[in-house]
């Protein structure tokens, strides 16, 4: 699988895209803006003169209605204070990222009407976007270019498929399973564990020419809390469920079983010790704290509300709901390798694996926020 040609959220704005079914990351996005707050007051109060020129990127942007979020709390916080202060508004140069799959040309049309919301209400033009398709895993910027990073809902995808997992590999190490399971042997564990030690060290290493000095990232992704990587809260079942519903395929002959047996996720929900161990022997960054905190998988729903499928307005259940925000994620991959007429079956076996599961037990994500300054 080559995870730059295939991965990206769904796009459009249809029932199954990403921009109809990504309020979960947007709730993960508001349970970090105080920690996005903290980064901006440190880069425009600690300086002995405020930039007059600042330089934000924000990595795995996606599109939809999340994708100028960030920017736009960022905005808010820098004009309020420059007008505490009496400054004037900085020049604002953002550059959003995300694979060349991803759909920019839905955030382009969102931009006249940002621009012209910036004009009306702080006052200023000074504000520059643009799209840097490609992956962070690699440099993307000039030297020392910018001062904040973002991202979030992003690093905990990899690079690639973990080494001796892939398609081509010769002997099926994972059988019957998408991700790390319970009955995954060792060599399964090491090598996602390994991929994402590289991938991270890579991602540190490429963004450290590319920051001032002083510069702050804010990087938020799904963990886990615990150093066992088959705990529940790191998104270990919901690829076990999907793995049970592919197999439910396979029972009904829409699935060839060595086809769950060569797929195996470019994802890895890493615990804090390995974060802050990558870090520091990386060495270009502090730490200034990391969080962790709980989301539940249908957090998106409103328990007084629920939701509509929007053609046919019908009530959705949980697991139909839980079952759209991860179509709209994973689909492109999954249906890159098991082709496109089983995606309606699978997510809805997994919808109902989903309702039973959520029936018998609190599902939760658990989400790491790591805050970090470049070094001097």
């Amino acid at each position: 699988m080559e995870v730059l040609q295939v991965l990206h959220m769904n796009n459009g704005e249809g029932e199954t895209s990403y921009a109809k079914n990504s309020n979960i990351q947007r709730k993960i996005i508001s349970e970090t803006n105080s920690r996005l707050k903290e980064s901006i007051l440190n880069i425009m109060c600690n300086n002995k003169m405020m930039p007059e020129s600042i330089g934000v990127a924000d990595l795995g942007c996606s599109s939809g209605p999340n994708a100028l979020m960030v920017v736009t709390e960022m905005i808010d916080i820098i004009d309020a204070t420059c007008r505490k202060s009496g400054s004037s508004f900085p020049e604002l140069r953002i550059s959003l990222n995300d694979l060349p799959g991803n759909d920019f040309n839905e955030i382009f049309r969102s931009l006249p009407a940002f621009f012209q919301k910036i004009k009306e209400e702080k006052g200023s033009e000074s504000c520059y976007v643009a799209g840097v398709p490609g992956s962070f895993y690699g440099r993307l910027f000039p030297l020392k270019s910018l001062h904040f990073v973002h991202s979030s809902s992003s690093l905990h995808w990899l690079s690639r498929v973990p080494l001796g997992l892939g398609i081509n590999a010769r002997t099926a190490l994972n059988k019957g399973k998408l991700y790390i399971s319970k009955t995954s042997p060792s060599d399964v564990i090491n090598a996602y564990v390994s991929q994402f030690q590289n991938d991270f060290s890579l991602f540190l290493r490429s963004r450290s020419p590319e920051i001032v000095p002083g510069g702050r990232m804010l990087l938020s992704l799904m963990g886990r809390s615990s150093i066992d990587p088959t705990i529940e809260d790191g998104c270990y079942y919901q690829w076990e469920l999907l793995a049970h519903a592919l197999s439910t395929l396979v029972s009904k002959g829409l699935v060839d079983e060595e086809k769950i047996d060569s797929f195996n996720a470019p994802y890895y929900a890493p615990c804090p010790e390995e974060l802050k161990i990558t870090v520091e022997k990386e060495g270009s960054f502090r730490i200034n704290r990391i969080d962790a905190f709980e989301i539940e998988w249908d957090a998106n729903i409103s328990s007084n509300s629920p939701a509509q499928c929007e053609d046919k307005k019908i009530l959705l259940s949980r697991g139909q709901q839980v079952a759209k925000t991860i179509r709209a994620v994973v689909e492109s991959m999954v249906e890159s390798h098991f082709g496109s007429e089983i995606m309606d079956d699978l997510f809805s076996v997994y919808s109902d694996l989903v309702d039973v599961y959520m029936y018998k037990k609190r599902a939760i994500y658990v989400n790491l926020v790591v805050s970090l300054t470049r070094k001097d």
